[in-house]
């Protein structure tokens, strides 16, 4: 894929004008989006994707297109399982409605920046270490085997209480009380750290783990880095609205995460099956390329249809009798951290 400069500068143009106008909108009018404003923003953002989606397939070949597509909906549905990490972190520091979107685009920033390292990182490894898609594709299916193992407790899931929050915690003067989006505050000529400054970092530490669980997926989809950027980019840009959209509804998905980790596997044995086909490692026959068969991308992209269709099917099914869904962030039994 020739990409040029023109194209890579124009879309970090874009991408950090959206951010901008996002940051300086919010920052002026703090507030909880309604339905109607999440939903429309969410139908921009998916109309873009499709829309360059279509532009990469007429200018750069449809391929191409397919793969941003295959990529873009692994991405965005790696980052609606996340989003209930989101809602958790929310939860467990009950912070106030009127912030979350200030704090939820931080963290969505905090992504990018951490996903386009790991994509600079993943680009250079697969160019100069044709061995590295073995690590890719074992990586994914124990991710995946790790899915399936702790599903059942995903909804118990202390998001908020990791390690990195738990050394600022200890090693810091935290308030008990929210100062607006202030991260550090004085009390009586003493510097504290508020609450959303441990939000910040938990949402950040957590960005960190779902970079390395992503970026080897969608290179599993396509090996071109100005397409796995830009998949992860239409991903996260309508994370925030999502998050206010689904609500509730997102503990319904109780099939997400295996969903997600049939995903993983298809696409880590996809990913060791690549590395086989380009084998150069001297242990395995010989060092010589081995004679399997390569997963084509299109037949990716409907495995991932299928999974994800069958998957939020069966958990709808399964929850079609329970009461309405409630928001982590709006029980009374979540304790603050």
């Amino acid at each position: 894929m020739n990409v040029t400069p023109l194209e890579w500068w124009i879309t970090i143009g874009v991408t950090v004008a959206v951010l901008l106008f996002d940051v300086v909108v919010i920052a002026r009018r703090p507030h909880e989006p309604s339905m109607k404003e999440a939903g429309l923003a969410l139908s921009v953002y998916v109309g873009l994707a499709i829309a360059f989606g279509v532009w990469v397939s007429s200018f750069h070949g449809g391929q191409y297109g397919l793969e941003f597509f295959t990529g873009w909906l692994t991405e965005y549905s790696l980052s609606v399982d996340n989003l209930f990490i989101f809602i958790i972190i929310m939860a467990s520091f009950k912070v106030p409605r009127v912030y979350q979107q200030e704090a939820l685009m931080i963290g969505i920033i905090l992504a990018l920046i951490f996903r386009a390292i790991f994509i600079g990182l993943g680009a250079a490894a697969i160019n100069n270490f044709s061995w590295v898609f073995y690590i890719f594709g074992l990586f994914l299916v124990y991710t995946a085997y790790g899915l399936v193992k702790s599903y059942r407790n995903h909804d118990d899931e202390e998001a908020g209480d990791n390690a990195v929050v738990r050394f600022a915690e200890r090693h810091f003067s935290v308030t008990d009380e929210f100062h607006g989006m202030k991260m550090a505050i004085r009390i009586d000529g003493k510097r504290f750290l508020t609450p959303m400054f441990l939000v910040i970092l938990a949402l950040g530490s957590t960005d960190l783990l779902f970079a390395l669980d992503s970026i080897p997926a969608i290179y599993g989809i396509t090996k071109e880095p100005y397409l796995v950027l830009t998949a992860n980019i239409f991903a996260l840009m309508g994370l925030r609205q999502l998050y206010f959209l689904l609500g509730g509804l997102l503990q319904r998905l109780v099939y997400l995460s295996l969903g997600l980790s049939v995903i993983l596997a298809f696409i880590g044995i996809k990913l060791t099956l690549h590395a086989l086909h380009t084998n150069e490692l001297p242990f395995i026959n010989g060092g010589e390329h081995v004679d399997v068969p390569e997963i084509p991308t299109l037949m990716s992209l409907a495995v991932i249809i299928v999974v994800l269709g069958f998957t939020a099917a069966a958990s709808l099914w399964k929850t079609r009798n329970q009461p309405p869904p409630q928001r982590p962030d709006e029980r009374e039994d979540i304790p603050q951290t």
